[in-house]
């Protein structure tokens, strides 16, 4: 019983995971990663802001930088929890 839920749990943490984004195979350049429809909004605002010389470049870039983190933290995260969820 208690692996049925491991698996359960294990399922369930790829299914969130998978649903964060797609990728697409573009020739030369391989597998790309495609963000959800909300960050690339965020990553679009962030250029217009930088495009308009409302914010600097640099500035554009580091905030851009700084939410990829996070994302990616965020999935290590939710990996780890499933993790945990299959070895309890």
């Amino acid at each position: 019983m208690a692996e049925k839920t491991s698996t359960d749990h294990r399922n369930a943490v790829d299914r969130v995971l998978a649903a964060q984004g797609f990728a697409v195979d573009l020739p030369v350049i391989g597998r790309v990663r495609v963000p959800r429809p909300e960050q690339l909004a965020y990553y679009g605002a962030l250029g217009a802001l930088a495009a308009a010389e409302i914010i600097e470049w640099p500035v554009a870039v580091i905030l851009a930088t700084g939410h990829w983190l996070m994302q990616d933290e965020h999935n290590r995260i939710a990996h780890e929890i499933g993790e945990a969820l299959e070895d309890a």
